[in-house]
């Protein structure tokens, strides 16, 4: 009965998608926890890109079931654009397929509006957001004003508490940020519509998933975005409004800790963010525009939601130590590898400095990381293509020093390290 749990251990973006469509052949079921359509997972197979916002990447293997948490928000008119992507692509996604917790919460086009509205009215003290939503839909839930995803199953009670939404936030949006107001007949007709095609998927996944791993089935927890952007133990104010970190699991799935097995933490070679807040270890100028890429491939250091730049860095030892403490990680799985490929030298930031002061651990978490400068460590690169690479003996010496170094850093094993987009290029150490 065991439970593996796949979470980020940087500020998303690290590659998890494709690590849960590798695990998630071995599983029976991928359950996502935490957050919405503001995630992104990219998986490549055979060639063809899916880019995944709501649904678990394990969905793509044939016999795992996808279910959707009690912990996400939800937007409904996202989620039939995924079905109906996935479908037309020969991928099944019945009922028999999905599972969409009652309890999950919806988004709506309120929801959306306040966010960007709220957004633009940050100005220079912007976080952000994607502008899909998410806060404002946790705001809501936290407020105990939010629509859980049980209305679906009853279009008429979800008709009239839609209308009233949008009705109270248009009173917001009109006297508060000079909005244009929305239409609550027409938004609570699309809702009456999404019901009675999203009904069958709304389930108990709590008694689900917990009947599921009493028969002994494996089920892979999914998480969205990354520890260091979680609300409690992110970089806060510049985080997501759920909890990607580990714990959330529990909460967001509605199960106990007692199943766990695994719990691996995915950071890329490197270190990347979207979207504003602090980055001790950022690189610019051609630096960052190697490590970003040029946008060709969709491998390349852009938003796969926002389709935004990612900046670009060095990797980071104390944040990645911080995210292993706070989540329990037992491994980690290195993602783009490759890139680093054709690099004279490599950095590792290994402690910060704080005037006179080092610093291997963070004295108050990561909030403000703005007084600490990073203290380099500079190891060799190599010149070799790793993509053909399958065994540890396949990389160069190099490229092990450099996992053996990040390993002995971070204090816990690295497992599995990519060196492609494909499900085959990986190596398990």
């Amino acid at each position: 009965m065991p439970l593996d749990i796949l979470v980020g251990a940087q500020w998303g973006d690290e590659g998890k998608g494709r690590l849960t469509d590798l695990l998630a052949e071995q599983a029976q079921i991928v359950a996502r926890y935490s957050g919405g359509d503001n995630a992104g997972h990219t998986v490549t197979v055979g060639g063809r890109v899916f880019k995944l916002h709501l649904l678990p990447s394990g969905i793509l293997h044939p016999r795992t079931v996808g279910v959707l948490g009690n912990g996400m928000v939800v937007n409904p008119a996202r989620l039939l654009e995924e079905l109906a992507m996935l479908s037309q692509a020969g991928v099944e996604v019945s009922p028999a397929r999905v599972k969409l917790s009652a309890a999950a919460h919806l988004i709506t086009p309120a929801h959306i509006a306040l966010d960007r509205a709220e957004e633009a009215a940050r100005g220079e003290g912007r976080i952000g957001t994607t502008g899909r939503g998410i806060g404002p839909a946790y705001t809501a839930k936290i407020a105990r004003q939010g629509l859980r995803a049980e209305l679906l199953l009853d279009p008429e009670a979800l008709a009239e508490r839609v209308a009233e939404q949008i009705r109270q936030a248009n009173r917001t949006l009109e006297r508060v940020y000079g909005q244009p107001a929305l239409d609550p007949v027409a938004i609570a007709a699309e809702y009456v519509d999404h019901a009675r095609r999203l009904a069958p998927y709304v389930i108990d996944t709590s008694l689900y998933l917990h009947r599921q791993l009493r028969a002994g089935a494996r089920v892979i927890a999914e998480g969205a975005q990354g520890a260091l952007l979680d609300v409690d133990h992110g970089t806060y104010p510049y985080v997501t409004s759920s909890s990607p970190a580990a714990g959330g699991v529990f909460n967001g799935l509605g199960v106990g800790p007692k199943f766990v097995d695994r719990i691996i933490g995915v950071t890329k070679a490197f270190q990347t963010r979207v979207g504003e807040g602090p980055f001790p270890t950022e690189a610019f100028g051609p630096e960052a525009e190697r490590l970003r890429g040029t946008g060709a491939n969709p491998w390349d250091e852009f938003g796969t939601t926002t389709g935004r730049p990612r900046r670009c860095g060095w990797l980071d030892l104390v944040l990645l130590r911080y995210a292993i403490r706070v989540n329990g990680l037992t491994e980690l799985a290195i993602t783009k590898l490759d890139v680093l490929s054709g690099l004279p030298a490599l950095k590792l930031c290994a402690a910060y400095r704080a005037g006179a002061d080092r610093h291997e651990e963070l004295p108050l978490g990561p909030a403000d990381l703005a007084p600490f400068t990073a203290e380099w460590e500079t190891l060799p690169g190599w010149d070799a293509d790793l993509s053909g690479a399958r065994t540890p003996a396949d990389l160069p010496p190099a490229a092990r020093a450099y996992l053996q170094r990040i390993e002995a850093l971070a204090g816990v094993p690295v497992t599995m390290v990519s060196v492609g987009p494909e499900r085959s290029q990986i190596v398990f150490l």
